[in-house]
């Protein structure tokens, strides 16, 4: 096949890759915007490449003409949660999506592959706008662990320098790996709550803090100098004291003060 044909064929899938990308990033920050505790902590997308489409073709014994309809994962994305419980959450958020449909899913998670392999996929058809008009094409849907992710970066990796003839012993290391991840999934799982509450604080401190040196940068256009220092000078004394609260009351009362001198400005 010529050059020019593969790109015509993998452009649309570009595409694809392109704007799930940026629609699980905007779910990302949808959930921060509201200061919840997000599900999808990394998002990763990529085309197949030639050579890989080609080898694969050719385990599966599928004519270069049939591949779109033969290979499912020329599109890829990679959602990375951060324990195992947010997995659930993440296939349910696409389930209930309108702007793709599942075709499959394939839970290697409850029932792992042989080789110690823990993950979740997901076969979506999704449509992209073309200039010929819009074209219905399919995308392969990851989701798992961070530890899963490292541990199956790790197996890619070997499993294309040794192909099909890695070496038994090295098969049994990796096993033994993919039980230790399983086990470290187990143990964050038992703290989730833990880290999910020590997030969100963060989330939520990061927060009023913007808001708060929004306002004040604001002010240095409005208000008086001097009593703009003075405001500041409270904020880091505040800051400093780490109480939550005290920063949550100034920054309401920051807000009040600030939308005091936007409404004398425009008077």
């Amino acid at each position: 096949m010529e050059i020019q044909l593969w790109r015509e064929i993998l452009e649309p899938y570009q595409q694809a890759v392109d704007e799930l990308v940026v629609k699980f990033n905007h779910i990302k920050q949808e959930y921060h915007n509201e200061g919840m505790y997000c599900p999808i902590v990394q998002v990763d997308g990529r085309v197949k490449k030639i050579s890989s489409i080609l080898e694969k073709c050719q385990r599966k014994n599928v004519q270069i003409s049939q591949l779109e309809e033969k290979i499912e994962d020329i599109a890829g994305i990679r959602l990375i949660c951060q324990f195992v419980e947010d997995i659930n959450t993440v296939v349910e958020l696409i389930r209930k999506r309108s702007d793709m449909v599942v075709k499959q899913e394939k839970d290697y998670i409850s029932k792992s592959k042989p080789s110690g392999y823990r993950s979740y996929h997901m076969i979506v058809y999704y449509v992209v706008q073309t200039l010929s008009g819009p074209k219905q094409l399919e995308a392969e849907i990851q989701i798992r662990t961070l530890a899963m992710n490292f541990w199956s970066t790790i197996e890619h990796s070997l499993q294309y320098k040794y192909k099909e003839h890695m070496p038994e012993e090295l098969r049994s290391r990796l096993l033994r790996a993919a039980n230790a991840v399983d086990a470290l999934d187990g143990e964050m799982a038992s703290v989730r709550d833990e880290i999910m509450n020590a997030q969100n604080s963060n989330h939520l401190k990061a927060s009023v803090v913007s808001d708060i040196l929004n306002n004040i940068e604001n002010l240095y256009h409005i208000a008086n100098k001097r009593e703009v220092v003075k405001i500041q000078d409270e904020f880091y004394r505040i800051y400093q004291s780490d109480d939550m609260q005290l920063l949550m009351r100034f920054n309401k009362e920051l807000d009040i003060l600030a939308e005091t001198y936007r409404a004398q400005s425009l008077g």
